[in-house]
């Protein structure tokens, strides 16, 4: 994965080119290097949350080829945050948080993403750390197009929100009206 956004000439490409140009570079990582900038990430995530603490928090479980952060899951719960994973609850619902502790049971929901086994009553999160296919000098986050979060984050009052990428994948794009910029992007840089 190349450290700059300047080795790839992105120049306002489409969202949807965009999107399956920066996936096919993390699919294409090393397992090695993958593993050091998730690392590097993780510990910059705790880093973060020392100088920004939150008492709860959304997190995720990685899926293709997403900055892996579950290493990091029990130093947080052991801080005593308490953690939620999102669930998918319709096309076109907003995400639904549950409580989850590391090592709880998990299952695939319907879009194949690990979530709680048992699910207890959906919490609301003060923060969600949010994976980022890419994302903008501007804060703005890119996504898989579905639109869950960008739902999650349109209420009065939404929670603090920091995104989670790799730093090769800051990219030139607009926002659209209903994007919600993220308060912090952390990589591994």
């Amino acid at each position: 994965m190349r450290e700059s956004r300047s080795n790839i000439a992105y120049n306002m490409m489409e969202k949807h080119q965009l999107r399956k140009t920066l996936l096919a570079m993390r699919r294409a990582m090393p397992p090695d290097e993958k593993a050091w900038r998730d690392k590097a990430i993780a510990e910059r995530l705790a880093a973060w949350l020392e100088e920004n603490p939150a008492a709860s928090i959304g997190l995720y479980w990685p899926t293709q080829g997403e900055p892996d952060l579950t290493g990091v899951y029990s130093l947080l719960a052991d801080r005593g945050i308490r953690l939620a994973l999102p669930v998918v609850v319709g096309r076109d619902a907003p995400l639904a948080f549950h409580p989850w502790r590391p090592g709880d049971a998990l299952a695939a929901d319907a879009h194949g993403v690990m979530a709680p086994a048992q699910r207890g009553a959906p919490v609301r999160p003060e923060l969600l750390a949010i994976p980022c296919v890419g994302f903008n000098a501007q804060g703005y986050r890119l996504g898989y197009g579905g639109g869950y979060y960008d739902r999650t984050l349109a209420v009065e009052a939404p929670p603090r929100t920091v995104g989670i990428a790799y730093a090769a994948c800051e990219a030139v794009f607009a926002a659209n009206a209903h994007d919600v910029m993220m308060g912090t992007i952390i990589t591994e840089r």
